[in-house]
């Protein structure tokens, strides 16, 4: 049952960069490959400041902003650059390996010995209690505060820009304004699940987020299978499904490690569990 548990916890820690895959993939249609570095750069710097005894209250502000340049970071490439977003992505988690490197100073940090976010809001006897609780926490006040956002006249006008560029451009509106604002958000998501794994793991390693950006994709794309299959428009009842699909995913894997799968063969059996999401919808509506 703790395995299940366990399973659970990552997944709540991971739905924040669900929630920022889904900004850029499905209100943007951007593919922000950035989330493999700006996850680990989330981790890397929580890491540092951890061990230097920062405070909670100042790590989670600082992880924020790094994450938001390395989105603006993308956000500049792509539009001033005219370069595609694909490869803006890619160019910016390139240089990133480098930064989070730099600011590890080494391949990996332990955090066994620092207090952590679930040891400070500790209520509960069991570790894994409070895990669960404090990830329930953080991810009620992020998804509260991304809904309410997206239903402002500033979220609105983000979700105009993903569906018609020239429209809201008519409208007065900078689409590449919005979409570099937008890649900050998603980032400073991205990051703060960052923040969180690395507590939740007690420590940080510098190859953390390869690969990440399929998880989160897996994700999305649960999420949004259900999201269309129930028909739901409202945008916070989606963002719902969305962390529900990041338990899904996480779930789906736990329950292929229950049954004896090798774990170096995770990544592979990731990579497998996007490939069916995709493709078997797809190969349904072939037959269809």
């Amino acid at each position: 049952m703790e395995f299940y548990l366990s399973a659970l916890v990552l997944g709540l820690c991971l739905s924040s960069m669900a929630l920022g895959i889904f900004i850029t993939m499905k209100i943007f249609r951007i593919p922000d490959i950035t989330t493999d570095g700006s996850y680990t750069l989330g981790a890397a710097v929580t890491a540092v400041l951890l061990t230097r005894q920062w405070p909670l209250a100042a790590i989670i502000p600082v992880t924020m902003i790094a994450g938001a340049l390395a989105g603006i970071l993308t956000g500049l490439v792509h539009t001033r650059l005219k370069i595609d977003a694909l490869l803006a992505g890619i160019l910016v988690m390139t240089g990133l390996y480098s930064v989070n490197l730099n600011v590890l100073g080494r391949s990996n940090i332990p955090l066994l010995e620092v207090q952590t976010i679930f040891n400070a809001l500790s209520i509960f006897e069991k570790p894994l209690h409070n895990e669960l609780w404090v990830g329930l926490l953080f991810l009620g006040l992020i998804s509260g505060l991304l809904a309410y956002m997206l239903r402002t006249d500033f979220g609105i006008a983000m979700r105009a820009t993903g569906n018609s560029e020239s429209m809201t451009r008519a409208l007065g509106i900078n689409p590449d304004a919005m979409k570099i604002t937008g890649l900050a958000i998603a980032n400073v998501l991205t990051a703060l699940s960052g923040f969180l794994v690395a507590q939740y793991q007690n420590f940080t390693d510098i190859n953390m987020g390869i690969g990440i950006v399929l998880v989160g994709l897996g994700s999305v794309l649960i999420g949004d299978a259900l999201i269309n299959w129930l028909g739901i428009k409202i945008i916070w009842v989606q963002l719902l499904f969305i962390m529900g699909g990041s338990i899904l995913f996480q779930m789906m894997l736990a329950v292929a490690l229950s049954l004896g799968v090798n774990p170096s063969l995770l990544k592979l059996i990731t990579a497998v569990f996007v490939l069916a999401i995709v493709g078997i919808p797809r190969l349904m509506a072939r037959r269809e």
